[in-house]
Parts: structure tokens; C-alpha cells; sequence
């Protein structure tokens, strides 16, 4: 038989025997009378029969249906069709076609064997055959089982918002490319009102404090694995985060991540080879073609430390794959974030970040510092952002010797320290009040003391007499009130950087500091110097190793920047007097600055 079958035109129709019990294959309720062929068998394509298929409404109309026959590859998988009623194929006028040749079905066309094919095939076929419109019925009757088994699926599992479709149309069965889930329809929409996607732009940082951080510097460990041979650990900004967590402030700050300064930003300060050192790891060093860099990586030097740890000195480690990525992360961290409030995208800032900076100078790396992060801001703000006037002040309890070496010689860049001294005999040694004086600088240059052009634009409030007793809070108080603000408000910045080294708090043993700084002292200074710049502030964690006195600093610091008030300090601090060696100290100063 050549059935007709929409869009197919006339496809011969070939059966194979039966490889299970005509039974077995009968729709329930039906009874195949004698004389009939016998139920069409199992293709090679088909998957074995599970259990009785009598059971299974879904799968015996579908077994019980003849296949076209085609030629298919054998990696081809197999497909199921749907097999028209006789409704749809009377609407497409290719159901009479044996009508069309004389009205008979009986009389329909065969087609000879293709070349190549059985002679027996045609036997085979006349024997099984059946009458053409009995054939036809009999597909239409599986069609129609198969669309009640649907119509029974979809009554299961109703539908959200029916679609409403014309009398007399029946519901259109799932495609065979749809998705097993697509039984929800979707609200009809206006698909002139349909807009194309817009990517959606990021959204605009908000006008508040920001913070800066990234586990990039966590990373930035000693091989021992030991910290408690360390005290600059990856610790200490982890704990200065979770602290901002808990107390609710990183919530209200505006949180970035940062970035890894480039080569080249690095330069701006220090030098090539100081650069090419510890800038690099064995990893970017493939990338660089620079024929320097062989022979001055075989000129570098390690110590081995006691804990069996490598380090550029007996304080400052090294590993090998982290510490240069590390130190250019923090570089590139405070460098963003002071263009950010610079340009007054942000209000202020505070750089959680690691390892410090202050101590490095263009072309040595000492006291836990690779790259001087601030100095390296100090010096893209003024190249980039062309900024003529910023006060960098270090409350770091140690003297920023690298920084004071950077600006030493420059006029717009005001360098303000206030560190433990005893005499030079406290680490590094430098940073005497009356450090640079010489030759009688330009009447009318107030201040500080410094070199050619910057004379007048490094002060140094250098603390003598060691811990008997120690500074602390009135000392600082007096400090700020006699020295560092007049001559900051002087100077009229356009921005300030911090090196907010937190070791001078109290908690510190004298080896790392020994003073007694408060936290609230730290936030009552971070409000003063708010009063510049029009509160342009950003400050960047150096120096500090114990986790509590660090922690509280760094909070009441935040605090301050987002403008909370701050904790009256109490009664006695504001009234005490700074000690006599704070005063005999706070007088050098003032004597080198009256000269100048």
C-alpha cells in the first residue's frame, strides 16, 4: 500500500513479523477477529517492552502504530513521528487519491522494488497487506488514543492561564523539539511592546566611605606556616574585616576589591631593578622580555630565617609565588582608592591591606615593606590627577624612613611623622626632629625641614625618653593640637593619605611599640584631619600586630570617616599634660620650625 501521508507525499508502507504475541500488543478492551495480519513487531530501534505495555496507555498506541520505512544511519537516533488522523489528512486533500483514480481504494498504486532490494519483500507485503482506507482508520484510531492519553496527562498537571483558542480546534500536543516542562503558557503580550535587552549599567558607587580589600594579600606567607614567628601575618586584616563585619560599618562603606599596581606605577617611586625584584614571580616573569632581568635576579640575595623561612632580612619574609603579587596588590588597592576620593567619587576611605609600605624606599625592601603604597598614590595623584598640594601623615609608631626619602626633596608633598625615636635607637633609627637642616631655606617657608625645593616640607615629631613612661593619649592630643593641624591647616591640602600604622596602641610590647594609644584617640584624630580637604581622607593600614588593639583602632577610625561621633575621650586625657619628655620632644620641634 502508498498511503499519502501531509508534507511526505506517497511513502510505501513495508511490515515485519511480529516478534510478540498479537496479545501482548492489542489495545486494551480490543479484539483482533481472525484472518486479520498479524500486529506489527518490534522495531531495531526501539527500546525492549517493560512489564505488560497493556499497562501503559502512553506507550501502546505508539508501538502499535507502522513505521515508515527509510534508510537511517546506524548512529542516528530514532525518531518518533505523528501520524495524522484521517480529519487532517481529508483537510489536506490527500486522502482520496485512489478516489482520484477511479474511486476504488482497493485500486491503489504500488511501486516496483527499488534496485538492490528482495524480490521476497513484495510477497511478503501483499500478504500482510490490507485494504487502504481500513489502514488509514486504523492509524486515525491510534492517533485519536494517543491524544485522549495526552488530554488525560494535561488534566493532571493543569494549566496557570488556559490559552483560548477558537470552537472546535483541539489542543496542540507538545512538539517533539519543545522541552519535557513547557506545559505552562505564557500571557499573551504585545510584541510591539517587547523592548530588545539593555544591558544593565553598574551601579553608581554610593557618596560614603569606602573600604578596600582583597585575599590576594592572605596569601602572603611565610613557608614555615608558622605566625607566631611573624608578626606581620595575613591575620591581621583578617581580622580587621571580620571586625567591620560584626560591628555592621562595611555595610555603610562602599566595599571594593582593588587591584594589582602595574609595572610601570611602580616606577613612579621606585627603581627598575627594585621593581623587577620583588614586582615579579616565576610565573609573569615569562611575559617579560626585558634582557635585564636574568642578571639582576641573579644578584638578589636571601637570608634564611631561624623558623627555616626565606626572607630579604631577619624580619621580612619572602615566598617566591605570593609576596610580589601581594605587595603590588596593595600598592594598586591604596592607589584606586585615593583617586576615588580624590576625584570625590567616594567621601574618604580606609585600605585594609598588606604588607606595609612606609619603610620601603626606591630601591630596598626593610621592615616588612616591599612597595610604599601611599608614597605610590602620593606620586600617581600628582602625575595623573595632577594634584599640587598632599599631606601624607604617619602615626605609625615606627618613622616612614622611605616615604621621608621619597618627598625629601619635594614642595607638594607635605610629609608629616609622629613615631618613637629614643635617640635613633629605635627602629630604623631615623626621623630626628632637626633631620635635613642645613643651609637656611627661603624666608617666609614655615615649618619643617627637608632638601633643595622641599625644604620646609618634612616634619618629623620624633619622640625621646623610651617608655619611662610611656606616650599616649595626651601626648598624641598635644601633638595634633601644636603641631600637626597648624601647620596641615597652612598648607591647605587637596587631599590627605594616611599611613595609619596602629602599633603605637596600647596592647603592643615594647620591642613593637610599647605605647598606649586608645582607639578613641586614633578616631578622635581621624576626625581632625577630616577637617582638611574638604574631608578628603584616606587612610592605609601599615604598622600593628596585636589583633584586639588593631581591630578596635580600625573600627573607631571607620566610625569616624562615615561621621559618626566619635566616643568622648575621657575627662582626664583632655585635661592631663603631655609628659615631660613629650614636652622637651614637642619643643624640638617647635624650635626647628621657628627657624624656618
Amino acid at each position: 500500500p502508498v498511503p499519502a501521508v501531509p508534507g511526505l507525499g506517497t511513502v510505501p508502507l513495508s511490515f515485519t513479523p511480529s516478534l510478540l504475541p498479537a496479545e501482548r500488543l492489542a489495545l486494551p478492551g480490543q479484539h483482533k477477529p481472525p484472518g486479520q495480519h498479524k500486529p506489527l513487531g518490534r522495531t531495531r530501534s526501539e527500546p525492549l517492552p517493560l512489564g505488560d505495555l497493556s499497562r501503559n496507555a502512553f506507550l501502546t498506541p505508539l508501538l502499535a502504530v507502522p513505521r515508515l520505512q527509510r534508510m537511517a544511519k546506524p548512529s542516528e537516533k530514532p525518531r518518533l513521528r505523528q501520524i495524522p488522523s484521517s480529519e487532517d489528512m481529508e483537510a489536506e486533500g490527500t486522502l482520496p487519491e485512489a478516489a482520484a483514480e477511479g474511486g476504488d481504494p482497493s485500486r491503489a498504486r504500488v511501486e516496483p522494488p527499488r534496485p538492490g532490494s528482495s524480490g521476497k519483500e513484495p510477497e511478503r507485503t501483499q500478504k500482510m497487506g490490507q485494504p487502504q482506507e481500513e489502514l488509514v482508520l486504523q492509524q486515525a484510531f491510534l492517533w485519536d488514543s494517543f491524544q485522549r492519553v495526552q488530554q488525560q496527562l494535561l488534566k493532571r498537571q493543569p494549566l496557570a492561564d488556559p490559552p483560548v483558542l477558537p470552537p472546535g480546534h483541539r489542543p496542540l500536543s507538545r512538539a517533539q523539539s519543545s522541552p519535557a516542562t513547557a506545559t505552562v503558557s505564557l500571557p499573551a503580550q504585545d510584541t510591539k511592546a517587547l523592548a530588545l535587552p539593555v544591558q544593565e549599567q553598574p551601579p553608581k558607587p554610593r557618596y560614603t566611605t569606602g573600604l578596600v580589600y582583597d585575599s590576594v594579600m592572605l596569601k602572603h606567607q611565610c613557608s614555615c606556616g608558622d605566625n607566631s614567628n611573624h608578626p606581620e601575618h595575613a591575620g591581621r586584616i583578617q581580622s580587621i574585616w571580620s571586625r567591620l563585619q560584626e560591628r555592621g560599618l562595611r555595610s555603610r562603606c562602599e566595599c571594593l576589591r582593588g587591584r594589582k599596581a602595574t609595572l610601570e606605577e611602580l616606577q613612579c617611586v621606585h627603581s627598575e631593578r627594585h621593581v623587577l625584584l620583588y614586582g615579579t614571580n616565576p610565573l609573569n616573569r615569562l611575559k617579560l622580555d626585558n634582557g635585564k632581568l636574568a642578571g639582576i635576579l641573579s644578584q638578589r640575595t636571601f637570608v634564611m630565617l631561624p623558623c627555616g623561612g626565606v626572607g630579604v632580612d631577619s624580619d621580612t619574609i619572602w615566598n617566591e609565588l605570593h609576596s610580589s603579587n601581594a605587595a603590588r596588590w596593595a600598592a594598586g588597592s591604596v592607589t584606586e582608592l585615593a583617586f576615588k576620593v580624590a576625584t570625590r567619587e567616594l567621601k574618604n576611605g580606609f585600605a585594609v591591606v598588606r604588607p606595609p609600605g612606609h619603610h620601603a624606599d626606591p630601591s630596598t625592601a626593610m621592615g616588612f615593606c616591599f612597595f610604599n603604597s601611599v608614597a605610590i598614590a602620593a606620586r600617581q595623584l600628582q602625575q595623573k590627577g595632577k594634584l599640587s598640594k598632599i599631606l601624607i601623615v604617619d602615626w605609625d609608631v615606627h618613622h616612614g624612613n622611605g616615604t621621608q626619602q621619597i618627598f625629601y626633596r619635594d614642595p607638594e608633598v607635605l610629609y608629616i611623622s609622629l613615631h618613637r625615636h629614643d635617640g635613633g635607637n629605635f627602629f630604623p633609627g631615623s626621623g630626628a626632629a632637626d633631620e635635613g637642616t642645613g643651609t637656611k631655606g627661603t624666608k617666609g617657608t614655615k615649618g619643617t625641614v627637608g632638601a633643595g625645593p622641599g625644604e620646609g616640607f618634612n616634619v618629623n615629631v620624633a619622640w625621646a625618653g623610651g617608655l619611662d613612661p610611656p606616650m599616649g593619649d595626651p601626648e598624641y592630643l598635644a601633638a595634633f593640637r601644636t603641631v600637626v593641624m597648624p601647620i596641615a591647616h597652612e598648607f591647605c591640602p587637596d587631599v590627605v593619605l594616611v599611613s595609619a600604622g596602629f602599633d603605637a596602641a596600647e596592647g603592643h610590647p615594647p620591642p613593637l611599640g610599647g605605647y598606649k594609644v586608645s582607639a578613641k584617640c586614633f578616631g578622635y584624630m581621624t576626625k581632625q584631619l577630616m577637617s582638611l580637604a574638604g574631608g578628603a581622607v584616606v587612610l592605609a593600614l601599615e604598622g600593628g600586630h596585636d589583633l584586639t588593639a588593631i581591630c578596635d583602632a580600625s573600627e573607631a577610625c571607620v566610625s569616624a570617616l562615615l561621621g559618626h561621633e566619635p566616643e568622648p575621650l575621657p575627662e582626664d586625657s583632655l585635661r592631663q599634660k603631655p609628659n615631660a619628655n613629650a614636652v622637651r620632644s614637642l619643643e624640638a620641634v617647635i624650635q626647628v620650625q621657628s627657624e624656618w
